[in-house]
């Protein structure tokens, strides 16, 4: 065998290597895809997205309290969480080499790995304790707390990727560094950051364990911000883990649901992605 059919014969390997291994990670994702979708697919009706949850022991019902409050909870954790996300990592990036800076970063770092029941357990003493009642802010307090580090981090990882000309080009003419950093450097980085918020966001909206510790759950329909509220999340769990066959039913379409909400919120961050990539290569 000669050396260049060789190279082809090793390069042919490890191209099947990687499908491979390819395969084998997108197999489990499939799985959980298919089971969600044929059992949800069943279930899920228009009752289901209008109607209240029904008495204990009776078939029927929906989930619509629990639709609106995982909406709410989530706007709330990203009213907190995008504003101290993005200005913590504009700070990481301009002051990359002071060690508050560094400071800051590993405390991100230690945070994104904190398990999401510790969260929920620091949101309880911080917010319901102190307030005697579980309520939607503390929902939202605890899944902003946990979206804080990955939108930190990833703004400052796509404002190093900023090249340094932009910046320079906005002091050479004038602008302060405060100037040249929110009207150039991070309008550059806004389609890369919009993605990682969206992946913040995905990951909150299928948190359970903070939300026990802190909205709770409400078997009615409530917008009160100070009051318990439901979320689809903590009504799967309920449902799920319940003995009744409807219930089971109803905990399907709730993931489906879920699944659904997830992968809308990946498509809206990749069509405004395009869109402002668009804007920029225009201007």
């Amino acid at each position: 065998m000669t050396r260049t059919r060789r190279r082809k014969l090793l390069s042919s390997l490890f191209v099947a290597f990687c499908g491979s291994a390819v395969v084998v990670a997108l197999t489990p994702l499939a799985f959980v895809l298919f089971f969600v979708v044929s059992q949800g697919a069943r279930a899920v009706n228009l009752e289901f997205f209008t109607h209240m949850p029904t008495p204990v022991g009776e078939a029927g019902g929906g989930m619509a309290n629990a639709i609106v409050g995982t909406l709410i909870l989530t706007s709330l954790a990203a009213m907190i969480a995008v504003p101290i996300g993005v200005i913590s990592g504009v700070y990481m990036s301009e002051y990359a080499g002071t060690r508050f800076a560094a400071l800051v970063r590993f405390a991100a770092d230690t945070l994104n790995g904190v398990p999401s029941i510790v969260i929920g357990l620091f949101a309880y003493a911080v917010v319901v304790v102190p307030f005697k009642q579980f309520s939607a802010l503390a929902g939202g307090f605890a899944l902003g707390t946990m979206m804080i580090p990955i939108i930190a981090r990833t703004t400052e990882e796509l404002l190093l990727l900023v090249p340094g000309s932009m910046r320079e080009g906005a002091l050479a003419l004038g602008a302060t560094r405060a100037r040249a950093v929110f009207s150039v450097v991070l309008p550059a980085a806004l389609p890369g950051i919009m993605t990682g918020i969206v992946l913040a966001l995905a990951r909150i909206a299928g948190e359970t364990a903070p939300l026990l510790f802190t909205a709770f759950n409400n078997r009615f329909f409530n917008i009160r911000l100070t009051q318990p509220l439901s979320s689809l999340t903590v009504q799967v769990f309920t449902y799920a883990t319940g003995p009744y066959e409807d219930w089971h039913r109803q905990a399907w379409a709730g993931a489906l649901v879920l699944v659904t909400i997830v992968f809308a919120c990946s498509l809206a961050a990749r069509f405004a992605t395009r869109r402002l990539e668009r804007m920029h290569g225009r201007a």
